[in-house]
């Protein structure tokens, strides 16, 4: 029988996160009905992109941002490389402008909502992403964020909807799945959480950060928050 002390360690573990998960770039994936014929969130999201490149790109990003901050692309490609860079404040400010500016760029909204998250502005960011998906054209990564923000918000009730209409879309998609046994371990079931989190682990597709969620929860059921700990601290 785990700790009272073991679990609650957990869910701070947990929480940790699903926080760190939001602040990662490679959440800004394409929304459908986007303006933009390429992805800058997928130029900066790949394994080999190094702090330098996101560096170059973003002084790129930013001097063609300062010559026409109205350009919808250039303002969405500039936030998200800041985002991705850490400079959470200063993405913000520039996603914002954006977003007011293009009240209907589904693309824009979706980082913005994230970077309000990042800011721990979580009502807010739920709002705005929910105004960056159509119904009748769903993202699965915006319903995944909603619903990592909901568990955070502790309505994991809810948030178990949104996971389960992102995997509708998106079959066995590990990112959905790691988050869905990060909700479970936010609510103690740490069994549950294992059994999802393997399942995430065991695809292709699955990344370090999966890995290491199995690997916290897996730390906790064998009794070692120390373990846990580490794994939920963000590197860097």
């Amino acid at each position: 029988m785990l700790s009272s002390a073991t679990l609650a360690l957990g869910r701070f573990a947990a929480v940790a996160l699903f926080a760190a998960g939001l602040a990662g770039c490679k959440t800004d994936g394409d929304v459908t009905g986007s303006i933009f014929k390429t992805s800058a969130s997928r130029e900066i999201a790949t394994p080999e992109a190094k702090d330098a490149q996101l560096r170059k790109m973003a002084a790129s990003y930013g001097a063609s941002y300062a010559k026409n901050p109205n350009d919808a692309a250039t303002a969405y490609a500039y936030g998200v490389t800041l985002r991705a860079l850490g400079q959470k404040a200063q993405a913000l400010a520039v996603l914002e402008s954006a977003s007011i500016k293009n009240p209907s760029q589904k693309q824009i909204l979706g980082a913005y909502g994230r970077s309000l998250a990042d800011a721990g502005r979580l009502e807010d960011a739920l709002n705005v992403l929910g105004r960056a998906h159509a119904p009748e054209s769903p993202d699965w990564r915006i319903l995944n964020a909603q619903a990592a923000i909901l568990d955070q918000l502790g309505r994991s009730g809810e948030a178990r909807g949104y996971y389960e209409a992102a995997l509708k879309i998106a079959p066995g998609e590990p990112a959905i799945l790691s988050n869905l046994g990060l909700s479970y371990a936010l609510n103690r079931d740490l069994p549950k959480a294992e059994q999802i989190l393997l399942q995430a682990a065991a695809s292709p597709r699955a990344d370090d950060k999966v890995r290491a969620n199995l690997a916290m929860v897996q730390g906790l059921k064998a009794g070692k928050p120390g373990l846990a700990m580490k794994r939920a601290t963000p590197a860097g």
